[in-house]
Order: structure tokens, then sequence, then C-alpha cells
């Protein structure tokens, strides 16, 4: 067997006295050791401090994170000093009602600048057109003009074709090469917005005995004696301008339509 080449461990008082020259005892042996100090200023410099909770596990990254040095130092058994949190004052209760008269609506600011349909230029007092929608559709009928709102006013003839004087709106109408020359002396001052405008009649529609009455039928609108008397009076002036041209009031009376073959797109009206 080989002789063993280590020193054996000597603990004689001599090289027990060397050793504590060479790692001096800290004030308390249990908790502290020497370090490096963290002063950058010096690095060299050696103090006895208490040992850290947090080691590195490489340079400037812990072991632990924030919330496990904080939950293993205790801090969250330090008492806490704040500062006292005045009360809130009770505020006045709102009431759960509130007048009509108090509340004042503002209408919306709108922008808009409302400018003058431009009539198309196919369409010239006196223009037969073809009407597209609504309860006449495929009639045709005289233009007398352009209202203050951009619909067209129109009459049949009432006594030809069975039109009254009424507004259209002039994307619903095809304009024909017709025309009727309208006399000079006709006036069309009364018939404006106002005067087609319907009355509000009342929302009640009824008793409940007139509800539940099958055989009573509901009265016929009967045409005010004004409106009559001005529709008669407009007839009168326009069917003289119709008679001059031959064969116009059988073109006024006959209705609009396509048969098989036709192409809209290629009629000329």
């Amino acid at each position: 067997m080989l002789p063993s080449t280590h020193r054996p461990l000597r603990l004689d008082s001599l090289s027990l006295s060397r050793r504590r020259r060479r790692h001096p005892r800290p004030p308390n042996e249990l908790e502290a050791r020497p370090t490096v100090a963290s002063s950058r200023a010096d690095e060299r410099s050696w103090e006895w401090h208490v040992m850290a909770r947090n080691t590195d596990v490489s340079p400037y990254i812990g072991k632990l994170s924030r919330s496990q040095v904080y939950s293993k130092k205790g801090q969250y058994k330090r008492e806490r000093k704040g500062v006292p949190s005045a009360e809130p004052t009770a505020a006045e209760k709102r009431a759960s009602y509130y007048p009509a008269d108090d509340s004042v609506s503002r209408p919306k600011i709108s922008r808009k600048v409302n400018k003058p349909t431009k009539l198309r230029a196919t369409i010239t007092p006196g223009t037969v057109v073809i009407l597209l929608a609504g309860r006449f559709r495929g009639k045709r009928v005289v233009v007398l003009g352009q209202l203050p709102s951009g619909l067209l006013l129109v009459t049949g003839p009432y006594v030809i074709n069975g039109v009254p004087v009424r507004r259209v709106n002039q994307a619903y109408v095809i304009a024909t090469s017709t025309k009727v020359s309208l006399p000079s002396s006709l006036d069309l001052a009364k018939f404006d917005d106002a005067y087609f405008t319907k009355d509000k009649a009342s929302s009640r529609k009824g008793t409940e005995g007139e509800f539940f009455d099958k055989e009573s039928k509901p009265e016929k609108k009967q045409l005010p004696a004004d409106r009559a008397a001005d529709q008669k009076a407009l007839d009168k002036e326009i069917v003289a301008a119709v008679k001059k041209t031959p064969v116009l009031a059988k073109y006024l009376a006959a209705s609009f339509g396509l048969s098989k073959g036709d192409f809209p797109h290629l009629l000329k009206f």
C-alpha cells in the first residue's frame, strides 16, 4: 500500500491561531460570514454583514423573485401606518321623478343645406310623361311645373284618363317627346305643397260596437267641394289645349305597356 501524499490535518494551537488571523471571527458567527462588500468604489474592502436571503444565480439575477423575497422576509407581517381616509359625506339622494317642464330638448344640429332640386332637361311645363309607380302607374300625364319641394305638379287631365292634379317624383317618370302648349292664362298659384297635405285625422278609430259590427261599412270619404271645383277649372283649360293637337286626347287616354319583344332601352318615347 502506497503512503498517502496528503498532509494530516493539524489541530494544534499554532495552526488554529494562523487560521484565525486569516479569517477573524465575526461578531455573530451563527448568522454572518465574510463576503465581498457591495461598494463599487472599493471592491477590495471586506466587511461583515448579515447573510443575504436571495443569492445570485448569475450577475444581477437573483435566485428568488421579488414576491418570493417579500414572503421570505415576512414583510407582510409589518404594521402599516397609513393616512386615515376621510369619511365620504352623504350626497343628496336624487329624485326618482323629474317634471317634464324642466327638461329642455335641444334639437340636433344639422349642417345640411337644402338645395333646390334640379329639374331634368327633358322635363318642361307641358311635357307628357309616363308614370312608373304609384296608383296611376302606366298613365300618361301632363307636367304643369315644379313645386318648391322639387316634386312635379302633373294632371291627367282627369276627364281624359282619370288622373287628378297631384305631386310626383321626377325619378319615377319617363319623359316623352310629346308636349302640350299650355295657355298663358293658366293660374297655378294655389297648387303648392301645402295644398296636398292631408289633415290629421283623430287617433280614435271608433267604438267597440262599431268594431264588432260586421254589417256596417265605413263611410266613403267625399272629395271637398273646393277641390272638385279646382280640378274642374284646371281640366277646362288643359283639355282645350289638348284638343288643338289631333289624336292627342286618345294618346293620353291610352296606358303605357310593353308587349313581347319590346325592349324599353331601344324605344324612343
